[in-house]
Order: structure tokens, then sequence, then C-alpha cells
């Protein structure tokens, strides 16, 4: 969906981080917001019928092609209430997690993490093709944008449905950037494939995790609606380049940190060479530096840029920075772990509204009269709708 001059009021955004397994987190906040769109706007409303824009990164990317990806009927292959359990039954198949062993084995299981990746990949390939098909890019039914990046040009590589429409070799499908976004380094394969220009010429594409480029995607949506804007550039285009951040409203979904002081220390790290960074008792410490680093500074960007607009209610960050032990992991998907994510869910919807911190990076609660996570999504949906018969009156 093109940001079509003269017909909104504001330009809507939801944006989705990237985290493995903890994606249920923002699934169950999305299952609550759907659901107070269906009672505002009937049962068939779906969150791809209310946002100009949904970019996801990684899990968050899987998510993105969920709500968006069309079925026969042209409408959403999924509902927000579906995405819980499609975490549930597949993500102990995604991530396998093995069995108590002996210190031998679990030493040679250590050596072979070192060597190739944990996971083979071949489940979320398997499950991805069969999903999706071969469904492209500008299929989509809002404009999706999923970042990757290419390790052989050591360039990032943005997907959006808008760049798909005007360029051919960009119009992958939808299940090679799935899979691409979510190739974690250490974690899952790399993927390779190829797209083909409107004369036939080949691009090829060799990528991996899209969390290197920007785990928290919500400034790649917003310079996607300004270079919008700035394309059109337009008499009747009534929102202008330099008001179009007073125009936006902003969901964007963290999948949860690990509480501070509970996952690393000091005193550990500085006895770690390579092998230490890259491997503590099951985790990946360089990864979560750089991909928890990637959110946070995001977060702080849009959060001063809306405060200084004084529209800080135009933005909603929802996150929790207090996961500890498995929680706070992105591959344990144990029946536990997985029940526990959905749980922490569902307590961060009644949790007050929070913002980071400049200055400590914690997320505090903010005005008591801003209410819950809960309170404000339900007044969010109501922008939402409102927006939405506004653009239909016109």
């Amino acid at each position: 969906m093109a940001i079509s001059p003269g017909k909104r009021k504001v330009v809507t955004v939801l944006s989705i981080d990237g985290g493995g397994v903890r994606g249920i987190i923002p699934a169950t906040i999305l299952d609550y917001l759907e659901s107070k769109l269906q009672q505002l706007d009937g049962p068939d409303a779906r969150l791809a019928d209310y946002f100009d824009i949904i970019a996801g990164t990684s899990t968050g990317g899987l998510v993105t092609t969920m709500l968006t990806s069309p079925n026969k009927d042209n409408r959403p292959l999924f509902a927000a209430k579906d995405i819980i359990n499609f975490y549930l039954q597949h993500s102990p198949k995604i991530f396998p997690q093995k069995s108590q062993k002996s210190f031998v084995s679990s030493l040679a299981s250590l050596v072979g993490s070192m060597m190739r990746p944990k996971y083979d990949g071949k489940y979320l390939r398997s499950l991805t093709n069969g999903l999706l098909g071969d469904l492209t890019l500008k299929q989509t039914l809002t404009n999706v944008i999923i970042p990757t990046f290419d390790i052989n040009h050591l360039q990032p590589v943005i997907f959006s449905t808008n760049d798909a429409k005007l360029n051919d070799s960009k119009n992958a499908r939808l299940a090679d950037i799935c899979i691409s976004t979510s190739a974690a380094p250490t974690f899952l394969p790399a993927h390779d494939f190829e797209t083909k220009d409107a004369e036939g010429k080949p691009r090829s594409f060799n990528l991996i995790d899209g969390g290197v480029v920007a785990n928290n995607p919500t400034m790649m949506a917003m310079s996607q609606i300004l270079k919008e804007i700035l394309m059109q550039n337009t008499e009747a285009n009534d929102i202008k380049p330099m008001e179009y951040s007073k125009r936006t409203l902003v969901l964007s979904l963290g999948t949860g940190v690990a509480k501070h002081d509970a996952k690393y220390s000091a005193t550990r790290a500085s006895k770690w060479g390579l092998l230490g960074w890259l491997y503590d008792k099951g985790a990946n410490p360089l990864f979560d530096v750089y991909v928890d680093a990637s959110s946070d500074m995001v977060d702080f960007h849009v959060s001063t840029l809306f405060q200084a607009l004084d529209r800080k209610n135009s933005y909603l960050r929802i996150q929790d920075d207090e996961l500890t032990r498995d929680a706070s992991t992105v591959d344990v998907a144990t029946t536990e772990n997985l029940k526990t994510l959905v749980k922490t869910g569902e307590n961060l919807l009644k949790k007050p509204v929070s913002r980071v911190n400049l200055d400590t990076g914690r997320f505090e609660p903010a005005s008591k009269d801003e209410g819950t996570n809960e309170e404000q999504l339900a007044l969010f949906a109501g922008l939402l709708v409102e927006e939405k018969k506004h653009r239909t009156s016109q």
C-alpha cells in the first residue's frame, strides 16, 4: 500500500523486533490489539487492514509475513490469535532441544557448534516454503519492510513491498526472505537465492539475519515513509517532508531483553577470548550484545524524536527488560519456556506504559494517566479504526 497523497490524516506503522522464540511476546500483544480492532470494526478486522507499513526483523519478519501474506480469498493467511499457537507448535522443531548428555558428548556438541550452525534450518525452510509457496513480496496486503544482510557484498539488503513493485530484482519469494532474515549467525545457516529483473538478468543474494542491520526496524519503516513522500513531491500530498513525523502513528514491539545484571558480567567477560564471546553457558554473548544494542539505539532515537515534537503519545514502544534464565534466550524451545514467554506477554499487557530513560537505558513507567499497555493499545485501536474510516470516506 503506497502512501497516497491527500488521503491520510496520519501514516500508521507497526514494527516487530527480532528475537527467536521470544517472538511469542509481541504475538501476544498483537492478539490483544487485533481483538480490540474486531470489537470496534467487526470480526473480519485484521491488522494488515490498518497499518500502512509493517516492519519486522528475523522472527519479527516471520510474524510480519504471516500477517500480510494473502490466502486464496486475498485475506491474511493468519489472524493474530493464531500466531501464538504457531510458535508453540513449530518452535521445538525449528530449535530442537538436545537431551542431557555425558561430558564427552557435551564437549563434542560444543566443538560442533564452533564448526557449523547450531541448527540445520531444514525444518524452517520446509515450513516457510510449504506455507508461502511462490508468493512474492509485491503481493503482500500492505507494505512490509524486512531487513537482511548480504555477506557477499557486506551490505544491508532491505526488502520492501513498494521497492518490489518498482524493481523486479527485489521482488523475491516471501519464503526466501523469511529464511534469510531469520538466519542468525551461529544459530541458523545463511541463505542464498536468485531473482531476475524485468529483462531476465539474474541477481544473486547471499543473506543472513536482519538483526545485524536493525533488530528493531522502526527507523527503517519511518525512513520508508519519508522516502515515499519525497518521491511523490506533489502539491496534492498533504503530508510534507518536514512534518511527516508529526503525522505518524507508531507501535513498536520488542521481544524482551535480559534483566540488567542477569545475563553477563564484566568479571566473567574480562576472561573471555574469541571462544568465550561466541559461547558462554549455551548463549552467544557477542550476538546478544550487537542485537540488543541495535534495538536500544533505535528506541533512543525514535523516543527522543517524538518527545521533542511533543508527540510522545503517537509512539508506543512495548518492551520487557526483565527477562531471566531461559526466557532471555532466542532458542530454548522447551514447552516450559514457551509457556513462560506467553505468560510474559500477558503480564506485559498489564504493566504500566513505560518509556526508555535516555540516561540509564531502562524502561521506566510513564505518567499514571497513560495507564497500562493494555489500556493504551485499546486507545491505539480506536485511532486506527478512526483513520481507516477517514480514508474510506475519502
